[in-house]
């Protein structure tokens, strides 16, 4: 007949009185806490919620669009209204993440970084080189307003990279397209004025079109409201 061992377990957290003198003298590692459990909390019923402008705010894009068969909905014409304009935020400020910063592109990304951008966005494109000064002054200036106008996408490309042989003298030049079609272009940085700054170069490009957004209002209230804090 085989031997038979009984390891006794103590309950879970328990301590004995020996353990207790040899976490005074740091002879043992403090006592854990003893485990509990999260209380629980049950769901909420979804028919029982109120249905306000707090509970459209906490639904996602496509929870939104899933709405909009929604047959409470349809006797509220407050919430249905609400719902589309909360739509339009949501995708303005998935827009907007995408850009907020001069990025680099190659020559094989200029078709579609530029040229195929949306219709909607306007695409600032800065040809440079390293080490001309020029190009760092009017470099620091779009670098400040991709920050301040998110909505407007701006790049930067090697000189030759766009434009085999582009001589450095031009440098820096400014392309502005919008629809896949070049709206403006600026050769060199005397094009913006005796003395370069961030609010020059944004007035000038905001002149003949609302190219400058910062996804807060429409367009022309973007355009607006740049050119009066310009001014």
């Amino acid at each position: 007949m085989g031997d038979y061992h009984f390891v006794y377990k103590d309950v879970e957290g328990a301590s004995t009185q020996w353990d207790d003198i040899q976490r005074k003298l740091g002879n043992l590692p403090p006592k854990p806490a003893p485990f509990k459990p999260p209380g629980f909390t049950p769901a909420q019923d979804e028919a029982s919620v109120s249905k306000d402008k707090s509970w459209i705010d906490q639904k996602t894009e496509e929870e939104l669009e899933d709405l909009e068969d929604d047959l409470d909905l349809d006797d509220d014409n407050f919430l249905q209204e609400y719902r589309k304009k909360r739509l339009v935020e949501i995708r303005e400020a998935a827009k907007i993440s995408k850009f907020g910063s001069v990025n680099p592109i190659s020559g094989s990304d200029f078709v579609r970084e530029v040229s195929q951008a949306p219709s909607d966005v306007w695409v600032v494109v800065i040809l440079y080189k390293e080490g001309i000064q020029e190009c760092d002054v009017l470099m620091n200036c779009l670098q400040e307003l991709a920050t301040r106008y998110p909505a407007t996408k701006f790049v930067k490309i090697i000189s030759t990279d766009c434009i085999p042989n582009y001589p450095d003298c031009n440098l820096p030049t400014l392309l502005v397209y919008n629809n896949g079609a070049v709206k403006a272009n600026y050769v060199g940085l005397r094009s913006f004025g005796r003395r370069c700054t961030p609010e020059g170069v944004a007035l000038l490009l905001c002149q003949a079109d609302p190219m400058l957004n910062d996804g807060q209002f429409g367009n022309d209230e973007s355009r607006k409201s740049m050119l009066e804090d310009v001014l």
